[in-house]
């Protein structure tokens, strides 16, 4: 088996043009395909992260809130890999998304820190 790359992630958001705004206005990343499902009643948003992997944004009525704390089994978060985690923070503060402080991962040396989207869904940026 060789599983080249990761493809894509998904993501359930509860109000879906809020979290469309966060992610193509604010985050940058471009429509590839936006779909209502009238058989689902939801909201299915394709967006372009690079060349190889996608962000499906699913909009959907009344999803459960997320586990924080304790944190739970599953995803634990989504990181994005910069050039500079302090231009970054400098440019998500200017659009007023707060950021914690950034600290060097222990492991790799690199700056790091995390903020959140609007449904509180933890986002790393890393160098």
């Amino acid at each position: 088996m060789r599983l080249s790359q990761i493809h894509h992630v998904a993501v359930i958001v509860s109000d879906y043009a809020v979290s469309r705004d966060f992610y193509v206005n604010k985050l940058g990343f471009s429509v590839v395909r936006e779909n209502y499902r009238p058989e689902r009643d939801d909201w299915k948003l394709d967006l372009k992260v690079n060349e190889g992997t996608e962000l499906e944004i699913f909009g959907v009525k009344n999803p459960p809130k997320r586990v924080n704390r304790p944190e739970a089994c599953g995803l634990r978060h989504l990181a994005f890999q910069v050039d500079s985690v302090e231009d970054t923070v400098a440019e998500l503060k200017e659009m007023g998304i707060p950021c914690e402080p950034i600290r060097g991962d222990t492991f790799t040396g690199k700056k790091m820190t995390f903020f959140f989207d609007p449904d509180g869904l933890p986002l790393e940026l890393h160098e």
